[in-house]
């Protein structure tokens, strides 16, 4: 989504606002009135851009664009949109790109055609296209072209541009996901961009460490100061990823600050030494590591940025990394962010929710913060309370109660069961109020709404727990209340406190019973299990009133329908009833049922979150994601300091900046004579050192040089020899410089020449050097490049040259028949022979197929069959899971015929048939690959053939047309072949290649009738 939005920000689009005929085409689909309109629509924009004016293929992308932008579906003109890849227009081809990384993981089979252009357009001079065509190659999901993808990763990670490599690096984390195996080679290309200075690339290949090899550390000390220092110029989406990494970073390689006796003086060090003498008898305290204290305050700044993602990411650093006493300068960045829409809300009130447990000084100063709105949702609502518990101590609760007080009549249901549950926690937590609470809960038993209610008897329940021989009269009220009271849960924790205080209500316990036996068939489960309940303890403690209500009970529970109800009856009977089965359990019953329970703790629902980091997905969730890496505990010993030195490499012979050599002073500058003449005296040395032949080239060229600067060689001998001594000094220093300050036209036009090849062109050259040639040059590559052009004409070279495939010279568009409608119940095929290399393989032959569905209904699931009758290796395309009537899709496909022209069956099928076509066998000229070399090169080959396998045929043509261009569209139609170059005007020369065999075949131009 971000790539899209950089690449729509970089064309400057202009969208049109209202809907044109195109847009209604594309989004009138269900209505079946309409069916001639998208058909019409979609024609008109493939008339676009297949028109030869690039006016009108512009205006149809961005209309296209334009559509996909307010997201509607365009996939149905991928074919036409393909076709524009390879045009030269820069701002069509931006056009054509976004489309492709859009829609290029859905038609995969149409995107592989153009893998070749795409590899191509790597090598544009634009920025922009590089990295489109990047971005499109790793859209292309098939493992088939991972080798392609790892390539072009590489060689983006070596661009000039920040904007290629930065693509680059969001491309290594798609082909991880498609490929694991590639890990190590990748890991090689981050350690690379991981030493990148640009700001535009840090982001993205940290993304891409983390998700790669996140547990490779030792790759982060050398750049873990570039990182800290640029963090404040990289782009928001960076800093937030950057900041999450040196996080972990920080925990695995410094001591924890948080100890009693830590120093956080900036200057401690200094601090720390002059006071050494005070402190001879203490132990050494703790002293922040530099580089912890410059991550700390590199990130600083970024709490005052507008995005809240950088705000929260930098408070989690602070929560997790920085000494206790400096998290108060979070406190005012998290409150600001409280501003924001609710789902920025939610996140950042669920990470103060934890820090607020463990430091409530922090948030306290801003509590009014935190004060419900009637605007809120009821989620947000639920977190500020939270937060508001958290934050109670003596000196607010009664401020806080008062709100409490308010939000108890709140309309949302759900937000006044959530406040009373508060209450009843500032109960537990301070013990001053706790009575206060309870009075109050007791008020509101008689409240209106059975919500309200029951809620408040679940409180109640558990805080008379702490005190319950205190509040009889509390428990007494309940009982009175018990008949108004429908709610279940609220009804069996009133059973429940009979039950287990029944000595202190001995008159109330046994009428509740009474009660309840009466309607013990029409409650719920839950009720029925505390009547049992109760029952038993009635029994136990008076069994005079209750011994025949609890038999009854017991009956009615020993044929209910819950089989959970029937168990315990037959349990409790067991237990309390003594009789001759019983065993020695009956006679502790009471000990077991009337046991003193301990008192429920009322805690937050956010204490345990602190385990995961803040800001991620498992801490809101409360739950370990996929993905999730947990923050390491505190080193107890520092780990060593000297892994983020970085040193600094110096290159051969450059000086030293700010250094000088002692016993030297500075050298004077030289006349351009002298230097002429010190080039001179260098290059005779240099020669001097080489082999006999090199050194019989320089001298040749020496001597050109001194027939044409015959003026400087009037120099007196003893000047001459000084000069002599200047050289060899300078060469001494610089033994391993080549200088080429000054060189004839020639060599230099040379030497360029053979640079521009050797980099961009790839010509394969073997050179025969000898050793001591090879340990004396050591030189840049222009040097060497210089050297080699001085001697073009005097070493003999070994040249061998790597032959290469060569794109079609004519691709014809002539189309079979496969299926016909009628045989295929409404499915039509045609295929045709695009003469384009098969990347399913080097010996299957490409062929692009159209399907299309003349039927009424649509056509699902069309494959092919696995079964081959004929035996040939067909790679076939992918599932098409639903063709719509009138529609037609195209896909590629491979053969592999062998070398023979046998037809080709398989099965066609759909949903419902399974149709058997054949691919007829094609004429032997498809079954070609044209590649391309010399003409010297075509007759030392052909001279390697036996003649084993030689034919010869004839072309009729009229005298009037022979011409060479006439000669070559007759071979080319019939023939995939690559021309060849020809001295000879009578003969015109064709090569290709057959995987294995190569064969050349040389045709004689004759007059024919």
């Amino acid at each position: 989504m971000r790539n899209a939005l950089v690449s729509a920000e970089n064309l400057q689009l202009t969208l049109k606002s209202d809907f044109s005929s195109e847009e209604q085409a594309l989004t009138n689909n269900h209505s079946s009135g309409n069916e001639e309109k998208p058909s019409r629509g979609n024609e008109d924009l493939k008339e676009m851009l297949e028109s030869n004016k690039e006016s009108l293929k512009l205006e149809a992308m961005k209309r296209i664009v334009g559509l996909i932008a307010k997201g509607k579906n365009a996939y149905e003109l991928f074919p036409a949109v393909v076709k524009n890849v390879a045009s030269k227009n820069i701002e069509l081809k931006k056009l054509v790109y976004v489309y492709l990384v859009r829609y290029a993981e859905e038609q995969q089979d149409l995107a592989l055609l153009s893998i070749s252009t795409f590899q191509r357009a790597l090598k544009d001079p634009n920025q922009l296209i590089r990295a489109s065509a990047l971005r499109v190659l790793s859209s292309i999901r098939v493992p088939i072209i991972v080798p392609i993808m790892m390539l072009a990763i590489k060689e983006a990670a070596t661009d000039l541009s920040p904007y290629v490599r930065k693509t680059a690096a969001h491309a290594i984390q798609k082909l991880y996901s498609l490929d694991p195996d590639q890990k190590e080679h990748l890991i090689e290309v981050i350690e690379k961009l991981l030493k990148d200075k640009s700001t535009l690339v840090a982001g993205s290949v940290v993304m891409a460490f983390e998700e790669v090899c996140p547990d490779r550390i030792d790759l982060i000390h050398k750049n873990y100061r570039k990182l800290c220092n640029l963090l404040v110029d990289v782009e928001e989406w960076g800093q937030v990823v950057i900041i999450h990494m040196l996080t972990r970073y920080a925990r695995t390689q410094f001591v924890s600050p948080w100890r009693e006796d830590a120093v956080f003086d900036e200057n401690s060090e200094k601090t720390f030494y002059d006071s050494e003498g005070r402190r001879v008898d203490q132990s050494k305290p703790y002293i922040m590591d530099p580089d912890h204290r410059l991550l700390l305050r590199n990130t600083k700044p970024l709490l005052q940025s507008r995005n809240t993602a950088v705000v929260m990411a930098v408070s989690q650093l602070y929560w997790h990394l920085a000494p206790k006493h400096e998290l108060s300068i979070i406190t005012k960045s998290l409150v600001r962010l409280l501003r924001s829409h609710r789902e920025v809300q939610y996140i950042v009130l669920q990470n103060i929710a934890t820090m607020s447990i463990q430091r409530k000084g922090m948030f306290e100063p801003f509590m009014k913060s935190f004060y419900v709105r009637s605007t809120d949702a009821t989620h947000i609502k639920t977190l500020k309370l939270e937060i508001l518990t958290n934050l109670a101590n003596e000196a607010n609760i009664s401020t806080i109660l008062r709100e409490l007080q308010t939000y108890v009549k709140s309309q949302d249901k759900a937000f006044a069961a959530a406040t009373i549950q508060a209450i009843g926690r500032c109960a537990t937590n301070i013990s001053e109020v706790t009575d206060t609470c309870l009075n109050g809960l007791v008020l509101l038993l008689s409240n209106r709404d059975e919500t309200v209610v029951a809620e408040s008897v679940v409180v109640i329940k558990k805080l008379l727990q702490t005190q319950p021989s205190q509040h009889s009269d509390i428990i007494k009220h309940m009982a009175k209340l018990f008949d108004s009271i429908t709610v279940p849960m609220a009804r069996a924790s009133i059973l429940w406190l009979m039950g287990e205080y029944c000595e202190h209500v001995p008159k109330n316990a046994p009428d509740v019973l009474r009660k309840m036996a009466k309607t013990f068939i029409s409650e719920e489960d839950i009720v029925k299990l505390q009547t049992v309940n109760l029952a038993a303890k009635l029994y136990l403690s008076n069994s005079k009133q209750t011994k025949l209500l609890t038999q009854y009970i017991l009956n009615l529970g020993k044929y209910d329908q819950n089989y959970d109800i029937r168990d315990r009856t037959r349990f409790i009977r067991q237990l309390i009833v003594p009789n001759e089965k019983s065993g020695a359990l009956s006679r502790y019953a009471r000990r077991i049922l009337m046991a003193p329970k301990p008192a429920p703790v009322l805690q937050s629902a956010f204490k345990d979150r602190d385990r995961f980091q803040l800001g991620t997905l498992s801490h809101t969730l409360n739950s370990q994601s996929n993905g999730y890496l947990e923050l390491s505990d505190w080193p107890a010993v520092a780990p060593d300091q000297s892994v983020r030195i970085v040193e600094v490499v110096e290159l051969a012979g450059a000086p030293l900046l700010g250094k000088s050599k002692p016993g030297k002073s500075a050298e004077k500058f030289y006349s351009d004579s002298e230097e002429e003449e010190e080039e001179e005296g260098s290059s005779s040395e240099d020669s001097s050192s080489s082999s006999s032949e090199e050194s019989e080239s320089e001298s040749e060229s020496e001597e050109n040089s001194d027939d044409s600067n015959k003026s400087s060689s009037s120099e007196s001998d003893s000047e001459k020899k000084k000069k002599t001594l200047k050289n060899k000094k300078l060469q001494q220093q610089k033994p391993d410089i080549l200088n080429i300050t000054y060189l004839p036209p020639q060599i230099i036009q040379k030497a360029l020449l053979l640079f521009i090849m050797t980099k961009f062109f790839s010509i394969h050259i073997v050179l025969a050097f000898s050793n001591q040639f090879v340990a004396n040059c050591r030189c840049s590559l222009l040097c060497l490049c210089v050297f080699l052009a001085c001697q073009f004409d005097a070493v003999s070279w070994h040249v061998r040259v790597s032959l290469q495939a060569s794109f079609p010279v004519f691709v014809p568009e002539t189309s079979h028949e496969l299926l016909h409608r009628m045989t295929g119940k409404g499915l039509s095929a045609q295929y045709r022979f695009t003469r384009q290399p098969c990347i399913y393989g080097n010996s299957m032959v490409s062929l692009q197929l159209t399907l299309s569905n003349s039927s009424d209904q649509a056509l699902e699931n069309i494959h092919i069959s696995e079964k081959s009758s004929t035996g040939q290796n067909i790679h076939r395309f992918n599932a098409i899971e639903r063709l719509e009537p009138q529609a037609s899709v195209t896909v590629s496909m491979g053969v592999d015929f062998n070398d023979s022209t046998q037809a080709a069956n398989f099965q066609l099928c759909t949903k419902e048939d399974e149709l058997s076509v054949s691919i007829q066998p094609p004429a032997v000229g498809e079954l070609l690959l044209p590649i391309t070399m010399t003409e010297a090169d075509f007759t030392k080959e052909q001279g390697k053939l036996l003649g084993m396998n030689e034919s010869s045929a004839t072309i009729t043509m009229t005298p009037e047309n022979i011409s060479s261009q006439s000669v070559n569209r007759k071979v080319v139609s019939v023939a995939n072949l690559g021309v060849i170059p020809s001295s000879q005007e009578n003969i015109h020369r064709r090569c290709l290649n057959l995987t294995k065999p190569t064969f050349w075949n040389v045709i004689k131009k004759t007059n024919c009738s």
